[in-house]
């Protein structure tokens, strides 16, 4: 029974282990021969500190498979490079064991830890199972067993190497990397803006690696300094800024017993993005996705590995820019392959045949089959020539699986499995007989449940009840519940929005009220998912009721909802969150003297818009890690939305900040790490200077030795605590 009374919630409370939504899982895995089920999950008495779990099925119980203290200290002294990839991978606030890989046979894995490779073998006594392997003081990472079992692929000091597991022998396979040259390794935009974080990819038969040779040389070293709190150091660090050069990208094929490389033939313009690597089930052929620079052509390139020759099987094209997707699958027993497109202005699935034909549409309708936390494509029976996939045809707030078949004669016809509203994040087993199912919804935090194909529940992995014992059990009662809820834009597309009241809520009173924007593309935050122990909470006991609304440019509601920010940000973004706020200002129980708006980085940058823009609407605001201007930030991202600035000059211009800032009149908080790589700390540097030559009062909280992601680590607990402060002290 929950107490009817609640704890106090606290900011450091949100921060400490347990963690408050349960017991959530991660890196979630079937293994190959369907015999377990495998997680990461956080400690007892440290949540981001992450040991290795399995769910034996047939046995029906969990176990802790590695624990990460047995092998490694709590500290641990990461390579530069290992820091900044964890920083691309947001995963810079956990520690352990971040990620792992099977076997083939399912009877061994592999995972790093601290810099080194171990290698569990599951059929050995656990004291003896598990075994490092590739002992060096120079740092391992990205880590995977061959397809076939017989080796370990890994980068150190930026080359690609192998671990011939029966012979217990590396080998490097380049000798070039240093310096400039990073091989197998993926670039800075491949890892923060194109979802790419590896730069190597295995064949089938353990033959060849395909693998990328990067050369940064291209792009211009700028100095950039990070502040700590002790010491000032300088980095020479190549950003590639809008506009500016990229990276110089080849693609060979190395065999793995000769070493010997054939460089595959990616056209006559440099200038590309190397956006994806595949290989064909024969071994033999590569599947390539190379984007121009402009972002509006994608094409699907085939390379035969012998001669490095390619030939295009397909192309998309676009007059704003192509998203990039991963739902390029091969089927093993026919010469086809499953592509999405969003060609009609949704994303949908397409069958081909090798040669690049298009057989038929696989579905349709005003939805999206998306890749909201992984692949859309969950799996393929090939045996019954069906297709598994998640999509938000019920709702965009919500994710389901669905099934469609390879054959269908109406791409409308697709069945839905999942049944309980809410997010579920699936994982097909490789026969495709069932499925894992991590569900969330407003009611329940993370559970993990194994269904069979058809949707039939079979056990329970981690029910995560909300009963006595739970770690949210006191605090629930103070919860408040999201409401969502549309708004029609001024051009008649849907808005929907999420809100929460504040604590004891009275309708006759009326409460201040911060609307929490992040409003950028790729990005979506009203959701059917749990947000109990969550910082809305903190504010919502303090008497405030929350915001939330996505704009036009977020994600997964299709190319009309989506293109209208092309050539300029802060436009149509600023004109639905305005009209948000104004309704939320119109209900009864708000003041709408008293709004105020926050977010981070693109959010940052939205809370900066707003206040300048609307400044009749908000009271007080707050940026954190906000771009200011556009022509500081990275190429991937910068020109999908604005092109190059020497192609769009007036576009830049209008979607800077800093033209607005003049218009100020609330009470302004900017907070930005000191060290943060991502959105320089030069952006929050110029804004200071505009608004101080302009003679505008303002707030500063910055975070010595802090990257862009401070509020998932130690900092957060300041962060947070600065921001309650500012609105207690302001609305």
């Amino acid at each position: 029974m929950i107490a009817p009374h609640a704890a106090e919630l606290t900011i450091d409370r949100l921060f400490d282990a347990p963690a408050l939504a349960g017991p959530a899982v991660g890196g979630l895995k079937i293994s190959p021969d369907g015999a377990r089920v495998t997680y990461l999950q956080g400690k007892s008495e440290d949540k981001d500190r992450l040991d290795l779990w399995e769910y034996d099925i047939r046995e029906g119980h969990a176990r802790v498979l590695v624990d990460s203290n047995a092998l490694s200290s709590a500290t641990e002294n990461l390579s530069a490079e290992e820091l900044n990839r964890r920083e691309r991978q947001r995963t810079a606030a956990l520690s352990g064991i971040l990620e792992y890989s099977f076997a083939p046979s399912g009877r061994a894995l592999l995972f790093p830890l601290g810099g080194h490779l171990y290698y569990f073998d599951l059929t050995q006594p656990a004291k003896s199972a598990v075994a490092e392997i590739s002992r060096s003081e120079a740092f391992a990472s990205d880590a995977s067993i061959s397809p076939a079992g017989g080796y370990v692929a890994f980068v150190r000091e930026q080359n690609l190497h192998v671990y011939d597991i029966a012979n217990a022998r590396d080998k490097a396979l380049t000798n070039d990397g240093g310096g400039t040259i990073k091989n197998g390794m993926a670039e800075f935009v491949a890892q923060e803006e194109m979802d790419r974080t590896t730069g190597y990819w295995w064949a089938p038969d353990d033959a060849h690696i395909a693998f990328a040779r990067v050369d940064e040389s291209p792009v211009k070293v700028t100095e950039r300094f990070e502040i700590a709190a002790d010491n000032v150091a300088t980095f020479a660090q190549r950003y590639p800024a809008a506009g500016g050069p990229n990276v110089t990208v080849r693609l060979g094929v190395v065999e793995v017993q000769s070493a010997a490389v054939t460089w595959i033939d990616l056209g006559e313009e440099t200038d590309i993005y190397l956006a994806r690597v595949n290989w064909l089930p024969d071994g033999k052929t590569l599947a390539i996705q190379r984007q121009s620079r402009d972002q509006r052509r994608l094409d699907l390139l085939f390379a035969d590995i012998d001669t490095g020759r390619t030939r295009v099987v397909l192309a998309e094209t676009s007059n704003t820019w192509i998203d990039l997707h991963h739902e390029l699958t091969f089927l093993k027993g026919s010469r086809e392959f499953i592509w999405s497109s969003s060609r009609d202005g949704y994303q949908h699935l397409y069958l081909y045949d090798d040669e690049g034909h298009l057989l038929r549409r696989l579905t349709a309708g005003e939805w999206n089959v998306d890749d909201f936390r992984t692949r859309a494509i969950k799996g393929v029976d090939e045996k019954n020539r069906l297709v598994y996939f998640t999509a938000t045809e019920k709702s965009p707030t919500q994710r389901h699986l669905y099934r469609s078949s390879l054959d269908t004669q109406d791409p409308h016809e697709i069945s839905r499995i999942s049944r309980e509203d809410g997010l579920h994040d699936i994982t097909l087993s490789p026969n495709a007989d069932f499925y894992v199912d991590n569900f969330t919804s407003r009611s329940q935090p993370p559970q993990v449940t194994l269904h069979a194909a058809d949707g039939n529940n079979l056990s329970m992995l981690q029910a995560n009840r909300l009963d006595a014992q739970h770690p949210d059990a006191p605090y629930l009662a103070d919860n408040s519940v999201p409401e969502i809820g549309t708004l029609t834009a001024t051009d008649g597309q849907t808005l929907y929005y999420r809100l929460y009241k504040p604590l004891h809520f009275d309708p006759a009173k009326r409460y201040p009220a911060i609307v929490d924007v992040y409003g950028g593309p790729g990005v979506q935050r009203v959701l059917d998912n749990w947000t109990g122990a969550s910082f809305t909470q903190i504010l919502t006991r303090a008497g405030y009721v929350v915001f939330q609304l996505d704009n036009h440019g977020t994600a997964f509601r299709g190319k009309a909802f989506q293109a209208p920010i092309h050539g300029k940000l802060g436009d149509v973004e600023v004109v639905d969150q305005v009209q948000g706020a104004r309704w939320l200002g119109s209900q009864e129980f708000v003041d709408p003297a008293r709004v105020g708006v926050w977010g981070w980085s693109y959010g940052g940058y939205m809370a900066l818009m707003l206040m300048f823009k609307a400044p009749e609407v908000f009271r007080a605001g707050v940026a954190g890690a906000p771009v200011t201007d556009w022509t500081l930030y990275d190429t991937h991202y910068t020109e999908r939305y604005l092109d190059r600035p020497q192609d769009n000059a007036a576009g830049y211009a209008a979607s800077s900040v800093l033209p607005y800032a003049q218009d100020l009149k609330g009470r302004l908080l900017v907070m930005h790490g000191m060290a943060d790589d991502n959105v320089l700390f030069l952006h929050s540097t110029k804004l200071f200077r505009k608004l101080q030559d302009l003679g505008k009062p303002f707030d500063v909280m910055v975070y010595p030795g802090a990257k862009h992601g401070l509020t998932r680590q130690h900092d957060g607990r300041h962060a947070y605590a600065t921001i309650k402060r500012f609105f207690d002290e302001n609305l």
